[in-house]
């Protein structure tokens, strides 16, 4: 990474080089972890290259994502419910980043954000994409009591009352904030599906899309009860500028759905084709955070992650 001479470019600069293919670096068998109650590893899971290294911002105290112990997560009666208000007309495309698919929004006015829950100020909707696995065991970035799920989805939101502009909220103090939501296999997601058709389109490395008016609150869980840390992008820049809400209730969706995110590729078109799969970043360490819930914490969530 010292001969991109990287952190001396502009964030999304620097975005655009870590996200460029590394297929050069071996691909490791494990999903490396600092915390040993969260650690795992299957013979049939190998991390994309990009987090085949230790990969992290320099002295980094709050980095994303982490194992979040239901147990010792702090229920804060302070914490409100989010409210959420997304303009379908807003959606402008969706494109293959080389990494994820992501669903692009027009973030001029204040039509599409989110405000309340832990946010002081209203966020304004950017883009929304998924993390995912090659198999079902793992896939998504945040995991709860060491049990991972198939996928994640991320809604990501800046900060349009402190900050002129997304770039400037990446990173700047609490710029951004991001809904985390957990896929899990079961019945068929209708409004997910719409992407899914989409997805034939933009198999290629920057391939882009139309989507045409989309609601991405359909993508929501019905029980809106929350997480919320302090933490980081888990793309480089690797900023320490965001909020999380992480909601407790998963989304279901059927294992087709899930199979077609896999039809993806991180190569561009006449590359070798490369399956995108594994696109999530290892677990990171809590270390002096508090965890913080929205609802009152009992025992019954580990329990109830297992049914």
């Amino acid at each position: 990474m010292s001969g991109r001479n990287a952190w001396k470019t502009s964030a999304f600069s620097l975005v655009e080089q870590m996200w460029a293919p590394l297929w050069s670096r071996p691909m490791r068998p494990e999903r490396w972890c600092s915390q040993h109650s969260c650690a795992r590893q299957t013979s049939t899971n190998t991390l994309h290259p990009l987090w085949t290294g230790p990969v992290s911002v320099p002295g980094g105290t709050r980095q994303s994502p982490i194992n979040i112990q239901w147990r010792d997560s702090i229920y804060d009666p302070r914490l409100k419910p989010l409210r959420v208000s997304y303009d379908a007309i807003s959606c402008l495309y969706v494109w293959n980043t080389g990494y994820l698919f992501q669903v692009e929004f027009d973030d001029v006015t204040e039509a599409s954000g989110i405000s309340g829950g832990p946010l002081e100020n209203h966020y304004r909707l950017k883009q929304f994409h998924f993390h995912w696995g090659a198999v079902n065991e793992a896939g998504s970035e945040h995991t709860v009591d060491g049990h991972a799920y198939p996928a994640e989805l991320h809604l990501v939101h800046w900060n349009s009352v402190k900050y002129q502009n997304y770039q400037e909220a990446v990173v700047g103090e609490n710029g951004l904030a991001v809904i985390g939501v957990f896929l899990k296999l079961g019945a068929h997601h209708q409004t997910l599906q719409r992407l899914v058709d989409i997805l034939p389109e933009i198999k290629h490395k920057d391939a882009r899309a139309a989507v045409g008016p989309f609601n991405p609150s359909s993508l929501l869980p019905a029980c809106r009860d929350y997480w919320t840390y302090a933490g980081s992008l888990t793309t480089p820049p690797l900023t320490e500028s965001v909020t999380w809400i992480i909601q407790k209730e998963p989304v279901e969706v059927a294992p087709s759905q899930l199979s077609a995110f896999r039809s993806l590729l991180f190569s561009a078109l006449g590359e070798e084709e490369k399956m995108m799969v594994n696109n999530y970043r290892p677990l990171q360490p809590l270390m002096n955070r508090k965890v913080w819930a929205s609802f009152q914490t009992t025992n019954e969530g580990t329990r109830s992650l297992r049914r």
